[in-house]
């Protein structure tokens, strides 16, 4: 879901080539729902094998990944840890939609509106633990690293490029910026023409809003963050100004004579001062060939001709390793 910041995050659009040579941390949640949601059948159907077993994310990770680093791209997938009890009511709200929508969903397959079905089967989307190990062991096999966070996977991919150990999180959520990402990328999973990579600066941002980041914090508090509900009425641009005229949350809130459920400032450390993994080792190997054949094609049906031709893309990264360790 993320923090509604649309109305007042610009982005601007990139090629692929201005990626060429750089580390992205994948927030793995968000791109692999991406997979979950887009890969599917003319009927919102997903991918399955002949067990009936979901793979449309596996496709998302192999071909869509592949492509990346045929473009010179280096990623590194960054899943979420333990989430905070503070989440627990928008994971409660997400479930229902997406029980709400999967409901929708066969329901206009029985009366055969495929428009619609397609519709809602995107937003039936689930990530099972079974989903994430099997992501996991993919990731592996194709000779790419994975980094386990300890909690929010954003807080952790967004660390690692400020630490300087990737050039940009690539995500669709606003909310690595609340994390302090000095750079995002969205879009850039996403297949098709019609959508660029789009780039997003956190500072170039601050310096358009005139805030620092803590007020950009505070303003996504207001807002709603999945961590908290927000304020009724306060969109982005509202919230903007109160914390503009203002200066914090907690000025801002007395001006509105309002308080909230939570204690802003433990809503503060979510994003400031969010537990991250800091011994981490990005290395990138070669792809194990007879590994992923043997798992997507013996065990869930791919065509090995095209499972093949991905591998091949990902020799690339064996040579930009290779050229790399060259060096050191």
């Amino acid at each position: 879901m993320g923090v509604k910041f649309k109305d007042i995050v610009s982005s601007r659009e990139i090629r692929f080539e201005d990626l060429d040579g750089k580390i992205v941390a994948l927030d793995a949640a968000n791109v692999i729902y991406q997979f979950l949601s887009s890969i599917r059948q003319l009927d919102g159907t997903p991918l399955r094998d002949q067990n009936g077993r979901v793979t449309s994310h596996f496709s998302g990770i192999l071909y869509r990944t592949s492509s990346l680093i045929e473009k010179g791209i280096k990623p590194v997938y960054v899943f979420d840890g333990q989430s905070s009890i503070l989440k627990k009511e928008t994971q409660e709200k997400r479930k229902e939609i997406k029980e709400e929508s999967e409901r929708k969903w066969k329901e206009a397959l029985k009366e055969g509106r495929l428009e619609d079905a397609r519709k809602y089967a995107v937003r039936s989307s689930r990530m099972s633990p079974e989903i994430v190990e099997g992501s996991k062991k993919l990731i592996k096999l194709m000779g790419l690293p994975y980094i386990q966070a300890k909690g929010e996977g954003e807080a952790q991919a967004s660390y690692m490029v400020a630490r300087g150990d990737a050039w940009c999180v690539a995500s669709q959520d606003y909310d690595c910026m609340l994390f302090g990402a000095p750079r995002m990328v969205k879009n850039l999973t996403i297949s098709g023409t019609q959508r660029n990579p789009e780039l997003i600066e956190l500072e170039k941002i601050l310096g358009k809003l005139s805030i620092n980041r803590e007020q950009l914090v505070d303003l996504a508090i207001m807002v709603g963050t999945d961590f908290n509900q927000g304020i009724k009425g306060i969109g982005a641009k509202k919230g903007l100004k109160l914390i503009k005229e203002h200066g914090d949350i907690y000025h801002a809130l007395e001006s509105l004579d309002i308080q909230l459920d939570v204690d802003p400032q433990v809503l503060r450390d979510m994003f400031l001062k969010h537990d991250v993994e800091s011994d981490y080792h990005l290395k990138w190997q070669k792809a194990d060939q007879e590994g992923i054949v043997d798992f997507l094609c013996s065990e869930h049906d791919f065509s090995e001709d095209r499972v093949l031709s991905a591998v091949d893309k990902l020799k690339k990264l064996e040579s930009t390793q290779s050229s790399l360790e060259q060096w050191f």
